[in-house]
């Protein structure tokens, strides 16, 4: 979700306040998801780079994804929305990892669909954390190295248990990645609008499903074996 601070300067406004505007289009991106049947949502909401923003955008950043999980917790339960979250928690304030815990407990057993707040995270550092976690295991003779194989190594990442990615969508016209999901976008459709995260709502997102459903989805394969 990018573009947020962007869209504030251009207005003249605080970037706190392209923050919020951004809340406002996570409201409704979760909720046009749902109602279109999505299964899993994950959004990039703080990577583990922002912490070196300016300490006041990061504690307003902090304040607004405290009063988000307050705020929309009616609705994360009413509408059977599985709250989840990735990333290095633990460093988080304390009130926001109260709030993120005690929201993912109440919604564990919803099934409609399951939102993930990718927080403090970063995909080389996910990944990093999976290999030591295999490598602990494989020195107390818990898995052989050679049982190592790319499912055991998926089960090890934050997301396991969650489907790969179908589709990432970034806003702005950024063209990177950056840092997020590395392994589990492998064979992800990607696809980049010009649209800052602020003003990206349902006709926007409609678009970028469209525009999805319009791709060829090979996974090595030729299209004539696709299409057979």
């Amino acid at each position: 979700m990018d573009g947020n601070g962007r869209w504030a300067q251009a207005r003249g406004l605080p970037r706190l306040a392209g923050h919020e505007a951004g809340a406002e289009s996570v409201r409704e991106i979760t909720r046009a998801c749902r109602q279109a049947g999505v299964e899993a949502l994950t959004l990039y909401s703080f990577s583990t780079e922002n912490w070196r923003r300016p300490a006041d955008e990061v504690s307003g950043l902090m304040g607004l994804l405290g009063r988000f999980l307050v705020e929309e917790r009616r609705e994360i339960l009413d509408n059977g929305i599985r709250l989840n979250a990735i990333g290095q928690l633990d460093r988080l304030p304390m009130p926001v990892r109260v709030a993120l815990k005690e929201l993912s407990l109440a919604s564990r057993h919803n099934r409609a669909m399951t939102l993930t707040l990718a927080l403090s995270y970063g995909g080389r550092a996910e990944i990093v954390e999976a290999a030591r976690s295999l490598a602990k295991k494989a020195a107390a003779g818990r898995v052989r190295p050679d049982a190592i194989d790319e499912d055991l190594f998926a089960a090890e990442l934050g997301t396991a248990g969650l489907p790969d990615p179908d589709l990432l969508i970034r806003t702005s016209g950024e063209m990177r990645l950056s840092n997020f999901l590395l392994w589990q976008l492998a064979y992800a459709e990607i696809y980049v609008t010009e649209t800052a995260w602020p003003d990206f709502r349902r006709p926007q997102l409609e678009e970028a499903f469209a525009c999805f459903g319009k791709r060829e989805r090979r996974f090595g394969q030729t299209s004539a074996q696709v299409r057979s």
